[in-house]
């Protein structure tokens, strides 16, 4: 399985935390990273996505149909996130379109086994995979990218 973090771009301040939009630079972030991740995922990805608009605005970017998944929203536990994934077990890829600090402790979680504070920038992404080698059961970071480097 592939599982895709993708950290919304950079975003407005202000309440309600979950209508807060895109900054013109959040804009430009979404999609840069959007078109690096369109000539990268698999054609038959499936996409979930925070219902803050924040998150939606950024998945729009990338021009492919998602769900909305609460699970994903900002302040969820990071299980619930990896149950919406189906980390390890979902055959193919799954991109989820979400926020910190839920991402990186996902990130942590897989990488290290343990929810660790890992920052994901704004618009970032972190490419997870897992695979069998003999018996051994590994996970392996694929990419990890900031909307700044593409």
């Amino acid at each position: 399985m592939d599982l895709i973090l993708w950290r919304h771009a950079d975003a407005q301040d202000g309440e309600p935390d979950m209508d807060r939009a895109l900054t013109a630079k959040g804009k430009k972030q979404a999609e840069r990273v959007a078109q690096w991740l369109r000539m990268h995922i698999p054609e038959d990805t499936v996409i979930f996505c925070s219902p803050a608009l924040r998150a939606t605005q950024t998945a729009d970017a990338l021009g492919k149909p998602y769900k909305v998944a609460p699970e994903i929203s900002p302040g969820e536990d990071v299980t619930h996130l990896l149950v919406r994934a189906n980390w390890p077990s979902a055959k193919g890829a799954v991109l989820l379109v979400g926020h910190q600090p839920t991402l990186g402790q996902a990130t942590g979680l897989i990488l290290l086994g343990e929810a660790a504070s890992l920052s994901i920038k704004k618009g970032g992404v972190v490419w997870l995979t897992n695979r069998t080698r003999g018996e051994l059961q590994q996970t392996v970071l694929k990419a990890a990218m900031t909307p700044e480097l593409l």
